[in-house]
């Protein structure tokens, strides 16, 4: 995105970039968003750049997923990377004039680390090892561990008194892919000298890698029979717990999770 903009010459009274996207033939259904010109011209903390895509590893970017043109931004919710772009505004406006403002959203919230619901088994054998999957959306924080843990429904509190009496479990995290083995359709299985957040020979600096989600597994142990809610949340890298230090809603997601299962 820079580049582009880079290239129209900008000098001054520049503030801030909108952007939108084809939608449909209705002006008043027109969805945009926009970002700080700072953050577009320069990246923080080894993050990485806003990025006008028409390629998703070497191939042309479909339609399903946004092509012929998109814009994508890393460390933000969906909605600021907007699909099928057709418009690039350079303005002077010192406030955000995003679609998504509508509703008391804080639209320049980056990602935050949580875990997803967790997956657990349709019904389970009593007094027998229990599996628990899932996975955890790293954000700009990163992500140090997952605890999960396991209350008899209708007997516990609620989330913020059972993250603290509960008796937690650490999942375990699985170790990054070595090169040449990352699979999916990355050339010979390697990621790329220059991907952000690795080492020039395209390891990872850290694990998990942030702006990307961590898959996760526990085993908790045998149960009574009975109607259990199992919970997950997150620690991040500075200590904090899900779904500190950012627990409103509309910063983005937060929420600690639930699902029911019931053990026979």
């Amino acid at each position: 995105m820079r580049e582009m903009i880079w290239q129209t010459q900008p000098v001054k009274n520049l503030r801030r970039v909108i952007y939108y996207g084809y939608h449909n033939n209705d002006e008043k259904q027109m969805f945009r968003s926009s970002l700080p010109i700072d953050r577009i011209l320069e990246d923080p903390f080894d993050l990485p750049p806003m990025i006008l895509c028409c390629k998703l590893t070497g191939q042309w970017l479909s339609p399903e997923r946004g092509g012929p043109v998109r814009m994508v931004v890393p460390e933000a919710c969906g909605f600021k990377s907007i699909n099928w772009l057709t418009h690039v505004i350079l303005s002077n406006m010192a406030a955000a004039n995003d679609t998504c403002i509508d509703g008391n959203n804080d639209i320049d919230s980056p990602l935050k680390t949580w875990a997803a619901t967790p997956a657990v088994p349709r019904a389970a054998k009593a007094n027998r090892p229990i599996p628990i999957t899932g996975y955890a959306q790293v954000g700009i924080s990163g992500l140090t561990k997952v605890h999960t843990w396991v209350c008899r429904q209708a007997t516990e509190p609620g989330d913020a008194p059972d993250s603290v009496t509960a008796p937690l479990v650490d999942a375990t995290i699985p170790e990054p892919p070595r090169q040449g083995s990352w699979g999916g359709t990355l050339p010979e299985g390697r990621t790329p000298a220059a991907t952000p957040g690795c080492t020039i020979d395209g390891s990872p600096k850290q694990w998990p890698l942030r702006l990307c989600k961590a898959y996760w597994s526990t085993l908790l142990p045998g149960l009574p029979p009975g109607e259990y809610t199992p919970r997950s949340h997150t620690i991040d890298d500075n200590g904090h717990a899900q779904p500190m230090p950012r627990p409103f809603r509309k910063s983005g997601h937060a929420s600690i999770e639930q699902v029911s299962f019931v053990v026979e």
